[in-house]
């Protein structure tokens, strides 16, 4: 039994299911959804990896047919390779006008962010700035990120990781831009750096967070504009952190200041396979922007009333319009 379910999970499910089977909750269904981290490039990719027969060819297609009927209303693409992937101007021109948006991308609107991830920090180096500077002045760039601290990986060494932080966080700062925060078993060193260098009052996208709910109090009390990341990892049992500093939020004055995001192509929202009976035991090989609904869905069964899904999904759609300027 154990080798079949074993193999049972290995079976990539056909493409079909990546389109996710229609909400039945209409309510839920009816809100707009606003991705406010995904890494399309990345998603595009393994998808392209996953089915070597795919049907759908380029970035824009995968958008318009994967999202197509699902309500999602925007995006923000997340950059934050070094060197930088000089496609991005390709992907955000594209999004200029209206009339672009509405042809290229389904009339879903575009946007992004750009940095450098700590896994790449010791990669950095003025050309690799100057390039995220360029980007900074595109119209459809929306904040600087993702950047900050990861101790769990450790793939650029730690004070080369602190360095590059503090250095992406200053021109950020200068320049106005929200802060898009990877940290990742970097407490100290992350609350220290954000304190040191970052206006109380600067926009702050703590993204993917599950770090612990005491560490998160600590920045939202400090920060009156730092909102938490809430992804599909959620869902999972080896991570009990963001579940409790949510319940801890909507017990207090705070409420959910919470922004939904996918990490597209990562970690596929598990609650999503109660309403897809029908892979038995297979898995989805990528994540993408409208599986947001089941990360609503779930946060909304942990956090209890009065916040449904559909709440979850409305008060985290205002929080992206006063971080990104994103609605």
């Amino acid at each position: 039994m154990g080798k079949n379910n074993k193999k049972s999970r290995n079976i990539v499910p056909a493409e079909t299911y990546l389109r996710l089977p229609i909400l039945t909750d209409a309510s839920l269904a009816a809100q707009p959804i606003i991705d406010t981290h995904t890494h399309l490039v990345s998603t595009f990719s393994t998808y392209r990896s996953k089915y070597k027969n795919g049907t759908l060819y380029d970035i824009h297609d995968f958008v318009r047919e994967m999202y197509r009927d699902r309500n999602v209303r925007a995006i923000v693409d997340v950059w934050c390779e070094a060197p930088v992937l000089q496609t991005w101007r390709e992907l955000a021109d594209s999004a200029l006008t209206a009339d672009d948006r509405a042809g290229k991308w389904g009339g879903i609107d575009y946007w992004f962010v750009m940095g450098v991830h700590p896994h790449n920090a010791k990669s950095y180096n003025d050309a690799v700035e100057a390039s995220i500077l360029e980007a900074m002045a595109h119209p459809r760039c929306v904040g600087w990120g993702e950047m900050g601290l990861d101790y769990h990986y450790d793939n650029s060494p730690r004070t080369i990781q602190q360095e590059v932080f503090i250095r992406q966080l200053k021109h950020a700062v200068r320049l106005g831009k929200p802060l898009t925060i990877h940290t990742r078993e970097a407490e100290t060193d992350t609350e220290r750096i954000l304190k040191e260098h970052v206006p109380s009052d600067h926009k702050i996208h703590i993204h993917c967070f599950t770090d612990s709910p005491d560490f998160a109090q600590r920045l939202l009390q400090h920060f009156p504009n730092l909102y938490i990341g809430v992804t599909g990892v959620i869902t999972y049992s080896t991570n009990l952190n963001t579940s409790n500093l949510l319940k801890r939020m909507v017990g207090s004055d705070i409420g959910p200041r919470i922004l939904l995001e996918t990490d597209a192509p990562f970690m596929v929202p598990s609650n999503l396979y109660n309403s897809m009976p029908e892979i038995k035991g297979g898995r989805l090989p990528l994540c993408h922007t409208a599986m947001i609904p089941w990360v609503a869905e779930y946060t909304a069964g942990k956090v209890g009333d009065p916040w449904n899904a559909t709440e979850i999904m409305k008060r985290a759609n205002e929080n992206a319009k006063i971080v990104y300027g994103v609605q």
